[in-house]
């Protein structure tokens, strides 16, 4: 099971780093918010041709839980990537790399004021080899250039994103009892629904920017790969492994970005990508070999 989790969200994250680098890339090649929609319409046409007949026979237990679901759709989904396409719109990759990052610590402390769940120190150890390693990477090698960072609009966004997101991997410990179709069905629905309001105002703002060609592949990817693969794959890594373990992975995301670069950009691998990726992958291993265990009668239940 835990390995099964672990190449479940290293691919979930892989998916993520691309999104990242795909929200950069659609700077000026489409808007935010319109990027934010139409990446659920496409996912929403997909799920409506392969998702249909599941939902028809969770519809019961839909009704029960159709505003928890809805509420899925929008925190996670539309909330967390508005955040994050309007944040690269102002800060640089490297503030937002970095802010990304406190995600695992968000859902810790979530976690623990919430609903008191227990952590150890070496889950701290590890989420601080992580971070370090991701620190590592957004500077390029050179860590005093991070004293130099000055926060603006984009950072303010990017936090906010940090705080959704935390929040929609803490809630999934509510999600209902149905298959994994209907609850992402259920929730890109919500997504596209939620996002309507967001192009309204972009338009009433003079800031929408229809999709040139770039833009629509751009729109693509983001619609079948983030907003599809990646989610499905990380409601199945949040349900083997729990939300402190799998919310730790998050911060590979800006490792495989890395490496996405240097495919995509042709940018050179270096010694600091290799040092990083070491941190990054440690601190998982310290964390997870060091996490609280389960007493007895609660393994059994």
């Amino acid at each position: 099971m835990n390995l099964q989790a672990y190449v479940i969200l290293c691919i979930t994250t892989l998916i993520w780093g691309g999104n990242s680098v795909a929200g950069k890339m659609a700077v000026g090649h489409v808007s935010p918010m319109m990027l934010t929609s139409l990446r659920w319409v496409v996912a929403c046409t997909v799920l409506l041709i392969f998702a249909a007949p599941q939902v028809r026979r969770d519809l019961p237990e839909i009704r029960r839980n159709w505003l928890i679901l809805l509420g899925y759709g929008t925190v996670g989904f539309t909330a967390f990537n508005a955040f994050l396409y309007s944040a690269l719109q102002y800060t640089s990759a490297i503030n937002a790399v970095i802010e990304q990052a406190g995600i695992p610590m968000v859902i810790f402390v979530l976690n623990y004021l919430l609903f008191r769940t227990a952590f150890s120190m070496a889950q701290i150890a590890g989420f601080t080899l992580t971070l370090f390693g991701v620190a590592l990477t957004a500077s390029h090698g050179e860590l005093s250039t991070l004293l130099s960072l000055e926060l603006n609009q984009g950072d303010a966004l990017m936090m906010a994103a940090v705080l959704v997101y935390a929040g929609y991997t803490v809630a999934l410990r509510w999600k209902p009892n149905i298959h994994w179709k209907s609850l992402i069905a259920i929730s890109a629905l919500g997504a596209l629904l939620s996002s309507i309001p967001l192009i309204v105002w972009e338009f009433s703002a003079g800031r929408l920017l229809l999709p040139d060609a770039q833009g629509w592949a751009i729109v693509a990817y983001a619609g079948l790969l983030p907003s599809l693969v990646s989610q499905i794959l990380y409601v199945r890594g949040v349900e083997l492994i729990g939300p402190n373990r799998a919310g730790l992975f998050i911060n590979t995301i800006p490792i495989f970005g890395t490496l996405l670069s240097i495919a995509l950009i042709g940018e050179a691998l270096q010694t600091f990508h290799v040092v990083a990726m070491a941190l990054v992958l440690g601190g998982i291993a310290v964390a997870e070999r060091g996490r609280p265990r389960p007493v007895a009668n609660e393994q059994a239940s």
